[in-house]
């Protein structure tokens, strides 16, 4: 800017002054945006009824007495047009099932769509998948998928260091892999078709990766022992209001039907792969869901399958039940191959919020899983591990 005001004289110095006072002033607007919204945003606290009362506003008066109460932070007022959210203790729930469960429900419905009455639990898996029109979000919008996390602490009872298959036999020992890791998961997934084919149903794009880190293991470099991929598309049809009650409180709330493909992207003899088509149902009650699906895998060319033998260890089924009864959430996934009880794999994973106030921010994130397959290499490699992490974000 300098070289530039030499260049042209007065002009450029008048030019110089007046960008310094622009820019002044625009940094003194930012700085009075982010104190007015810290002063809105700051919860009020208690220190008794009178402090409350004294309070001027009528929702941070509200909010003074929910604090002193213990019920946390009252939700931010609805813009206009919006429908009505639920407590903040269940907006906005991280997706809280497994790495290979898919079906989630993140979070309560902001609203009762249809085939709710009054009085009636907001559907779990409306808010997910957007099953209702009022829950309907548009096209290409990212959200989380599967659960986010990094749990820097993950300890395996049994590491396969000799990973073999059928038709990719081990080449001897591998690295000095130890039994306390880290393992994280990424995933997200956008609407790229809304109501295609059927009434209310969507095409769905999803992409999860998931890592098995040496992050502790020095004396190997701390490398990545191992790193699945899988794309899939999902279509997601809503039961028709008439058909949706059930015995017992429980609703069917939707059908999918899937194409996926996961593999490790590592070469012989370690590569591992296969593709997939599924179908799959969800059922709910209150503040429970249910999944149920079949897999059916796609047949390849014998010289090309890393894996022949994948599905009678890692499953053709799976059912997974979440529960969501207030700030923390719990789930439990079941594989099963249908002929043999002695595979397949249990896996149970539990969220709660850093901050209680926010429940839709950091959380903390246990899992337990014990069977085969908790990734692609041990496919057929029995394992009982345990982690304990956070899940990274939300959305």
């Amino acid at each position: 800017m300098q070289a530039h005001a030499k260049d042209h004289g007065p002009q450029g110095g008048d030019l110089f002054s007046h960008e310094r006072a622009a820019r002044r002033l625009l940094l003194g607007g930012w700085a009075l945006t982010a104190a007015a919204a810290a002063w809105a945003q700051a919860p009020v606290q208690p220190l008794s009824l009178t402090s409350c009362a004294e309070v001027p506003g009528d929702s941070e008066r509200l909010a003074c007495y929910d604090r002193l109460a213990g019920r946390g932070q009252a939700p931010a007022a609805a813009p206009a047009g919006a429908t009505t959210g639920e407590p903040a203790a269940r907006a906005s729930l991280p997706a809280p099932l497994p790495a290979a469960t898919p079906e989630a429900p993140a979070a309560a419905t902001t609203g009762a769509g249809p085939g709710l009455r009054a009085g009636d639990t907001p559907s779990l898996w409306s808010s997910f998948w957007e099953l209702d029109s009022s829950d309907k979000r548009g096209t290409f919008r990212f959200k989380t998928y599967r659960p986010n996390f990094l749990l820097p602490v993950h300890y395996t009872s049994d590491i396969n260091r000799r990973p073999s298959s059928p038709t990719r036999p081990s080449n001897g020992s591998g690295p000095d892999y130890k039994r306390l890791e880290a393992k994280l998961q990424l995933s997200v997934r956008t609407k790229i078709a809304q109501g295609l084919l059927l009434p209310g149903a969507d095409l769905w794009f999803g992409y999860t990766q998931q890592s098995l880190w040496q992050v502790w293991n020095r004396k190997e470099s701390s490398p990545f022992r191992n790193t699945d991929f899988e794309p899939e598309l999902i279509y997601v049809v809503p039961v028709p209001e008439g058909l949706r009650r059930l015995p017992g409180g429980w609703q069917f709330r939707m059908l999918q039907a899937g194409l996926a493909h996961q593999s490790n992207g590592q070469p012989d003899p370690l590569s591992r792969s296969w593709n997939r088509i599924y179908v799959g149902a969800g059922l709910e009650r209150g503040d429970v869901t249910l999944y149920a699906r079949l897999n059916k895998r796609l047949s390849e060319d014998p010289e090309d399958n890393d894996n022949p033998d994948l599905t009678k260890y890692v499953g053709r089924s799976e059912v997974a039940v979440t529960w969501i009864p207030g700030s923390a959430t719990a789930s439990l996934r079941w594989r099963q191959n249908l002929k043999d009880f002695k595979r397949g794999s249990l896996q149970l994973d539990w969220t709660y919020p850093v901050d209680s106030a926010q429940p839709d921010g950091l959380r903390w994130y246990l899992q337990a899983f014990t069977g085969y397959g908790e990734t692609l290499l041990d496919y057929n490699y029995r394992q009982t591990s345990f982690g304990a992490g956070l899940t990274l974000f939300e959305f």
